[in-house]
Parts: structure tokens; sequence; C-alpha cells
């Protein structure tokens, strides 16, 4: 009877060395489990994160291919205002060849010059006169009754009669003042008395100011060369 009791207790020992034998064998597998989920899930983050980093790249890299155009544009636009200043610069040096034509010539001679070229009847000319005439001076001089220049004039005119005459006074700021002089007038015989000085007096209120171009350089030494000043 002893022995059988022996036995007995040998025999639940053994079960409860292998009941915990099994207890710590599934611990290790549950912890060994866990263990390959967060490694997977770590493995994954890192994954996500990788695709967000070459997004990241490639959105950068096609910025910078958009951003390729608009350097180019900024070349062409840079090209183009360097066309146009070349093309200013070559401008400015032209005129100033033009202006240099003119350099030897006193400003009242291409004054003179310049206002026969735009207001002047006949341009084929072979002779400009140029004629000071005073404040004071009556507008007709052959006719006593005449009104007088209110100031300084001076009267273009050609060497024909049919050349015609331009008759103004210079106001200073790339302005004159036009009067709408004759270069002939009839006779007093020819005129009824007092008439003159009507028409005289209109002549003065009828007076029209006039801006004076610069005109062309060559032109204008053309009638220089060929002017008389009286």
């Amino acid at each position: 009877m002893k022995k059988l009791r022996n036995i007995f207790y040998c025999n639940a020992v053994l079960m409860l060395l292998v009941l915990l034998l099994v207890g710590c064998m599934g611990g290790k597998e549950e912890k060994s489990n866990n263990d390959s989920s967060l490694h997977s899930e770590e493995n994954n983050n890192e994954t996500d994160d990788s695709n967000q980093i070459s997004k990241g790249e490639s959105e950068t890299t096609t910025g910078s291919e958009k951003s390729v155009p608009n350097e180019n544009a900024s070349k062409e636009s840079s090209t183009d205002e360097s066309q146009e200043t070349s093309s200013e610069e070559i401008r400015n040096k032209e005129k100033s060849q033009k202006d240099n034509v003119l350099a030897e010539y006193s400003s009242e001679k291409i004054e003179y010059a310049r206002v026969w070229l735009q207001l002047g009847a006949n341009q084929e000319i072979d002779e400009l006169n140029v004629r000071h005439i005073s404040a004071g001076e009556p507008i007709n001089p052959n006719d006593d009754t005449s009104t007088s220049y209110p100031e300084d004039v001076i009267q273009l005119a050609g060497s024909r009669l049919v050349d015609g005459s331009v008759t103004y006074s210079g106001n200073g700021d790339g302005t004159i003042k036009v009067y709408n002089v004759p270069l002939r007038w009839d006779s007093s015989d020819d005129v009824s008395n007092g008439v003159m000085r009507e028409v005289t007096e209109n002549i003065i209120k009828n007076a029209k100011t006039v801006y004076v171009d610069t005109g062309d350089s060559e032109k204008i030494k053309r009638l220089i060369d060929i002017m008389a000043i009286h």
C-alpha cells in the first residue's frame, strides 16, 4: 500500500512538471508571434516613410522641371531686352551722327532752315533770303495807314515771288508765332482809304503758334548752304 502511494505521488509530480513545461513553451511562442507582428509593423512603417520620401522627391523634381520653362522665358525676355537696347543704341548713334552734320552751324541758321523746311511754299529754291524786321516797323511798308509789328520778326523768302515767304517770331520754346504777311503788297492807290489798317490789324490778331519740327539734317544743311542773311 505504501508503494502504491509513492507511485501516485511521482506521477502527480511528473504531471505538474509537464504542465509547467507546456506553459513555458506557449509563452515563448506567443512572445515570438508578438515580436514578429512588431517587426512587420515596423517594416510597413518604414516602407510608407520611404514611399512618402520618394513621392516628395518626385514632386520636387517635377517642380524643378516646371521651373525650367520659366528660366527659358526669362532668358528669352532678357534677350529681347538686349535686342531692344541695341536697337535704341543704334538709333541714338544715327541721330548723333545726323546732329553732327549741323554742329558747325549756329542755332539761328538751323532755326531759319527748319522753319522754311516745314512752312516754305517751295522747297526747290536756289536761295533762302533772311530779313530781320524790328518791332514798330509797318507791316506794309508801302502804306502809311498800316499797323506796325508788335515785336521783332524774321521774314524768310526765296529769290522769286513764286517761292513765297514766311514771317514769324520765335517764342524760345520750340514754337514760333507765324504772321500771314504777303511778300508783295498792292500799291496804296489800289486800296481804299483805311482798309490797310484793318487788314494789318487782322494779321496781328490771327497770328498762329506753330511747333517747329527738327526736320532732316541733310535738307537743313542744304538750305543753310544757300542762305543769305540781310
